[in-house]
């Protein structure tokens, strides 16, 4: 099943996701990440050291979360995603388009994940007041 556009265009807009990973132990973690979307492969693409705790974490746990908002006070205007899927380490193509939204990161060494979602739910009040378009790769 294809990924609604809107979903899509609201993937692209934004640069920053809130991961989710858990340890061995059951104990929740969250960290900010910039990302780049890959529609065609739709994967969220973003770097993280092996020395972080999330990486530790996914690479025991790939099954991860991710929420990317929209900040606004206009209730109106709210809108943001929440994603459920797996995180694995980026390959070359995963790695260009990063690099592609963040030139500045070529000159980096980078370790590349990709989350491939299996369930995306996007709420977007612009399209009326509570308006949710989901998507999951199970249907």
């Amino acid at each position: 099943m294809m990924v609604d556009e809107r979903i899509i265009r609201f993937l692209k807009r934004h640069h920053v996701l809130n991961l989710a990973t858990v340890s061995d132990e059951g104990v929740p973690y969250c960290a900010a990440c910039f990302y780049a979307y890959d529609a065609e492969r739709n994967h969220l693409i973003f770097t993280s050291d092996d020395t972080t705790r999330h990486a530790r974490e996914m690479e025991a746990h790939p099954e991860v979360a991710c929420a990317i908002t929209l900040e606004t006070r206009i209730v109106g205007k709210v809108q943001g995603a929440q994603i459920c899927g797996r995180a694995e380490r980026g390959d070359e193509e995963d790695k260009a388009c990063y690099i592609k939204r963040f030139p500045y990161a070529a000159v980096a060494p980078l370790t590349i994940w990709a989350i491939e979602p299996s369930f995306i739910k996007l709420t977007d009040n612009t399209l009326g007041f509570g308006k949710k378009l989901v998507w999951n790769s199970q249907k």
